[in-house]
């Protein structure tokens, strides 16, 4: 393998954990520098589409809108297998979310196991994310215990 499918695999990695450290964070609008202008985003929760979204600043105001109630988060990602073509790439990444958010004044919290299928753009030497599905495959809600 080349220093450069290397460097660049290293790459999409760090723009992958700096999505989820920005969510953490509660800090949307620096997510928005990680995708295309013109990305593509859809949510499923389960089979259902939740969130079909163009744009980056559809993306902006349904991130916003979507954690305007969650207190605190925990994204731990997991395995990410990427295939590069040359200053494109397509890419499967796992993610575990904990968001707590209040209901009826007790903490509540979301257990989610989510599957990111991506597509990545480099432009100007920095990769993006051009269109992003992501499968919250399992979600575990309970409240929270002291």
């Amino acid at each position: 393998m080349s220093l450069e499918i290397l460097q660049a695999k290293s790459e999409l990695k760090e723009l992958v954990d700096t999505f989820s450290n920005l969510a953490d964070e509660k800090n949307i609008s620096g997510q928005m520098p990680l995708f295309t202008p013109d990305t593509k985003v859809q949510v499923y929760m389960g089979d259902n589409l939740l969130f079909d979204i163009s744009g980056t600043k559809q993306l902006e105001e349904v991130f916003t809108s979507f954690t305007a109630n969650v207190k605190r988060s925990f994204h731990m990602n997991g395995q990410q297998v990427v295939k590069l073509d040359g200053d494109t790439a397509t890419g499967i990444a796992y993610c575990q979310v904990k968001l707590v958010s209040e209901e009826d004044g007790k903490e509540v919290i979301t257990d989610s196991s989510i599957r990111y299928d991506d597509e990545y753009v480099r432009q100007n030497g920095t990769w993006l994310i051009k269109t992003r599905i992501s499968h919250f495959s399992i979600n575990d809600k309970r409240t929270l215990q002291s």
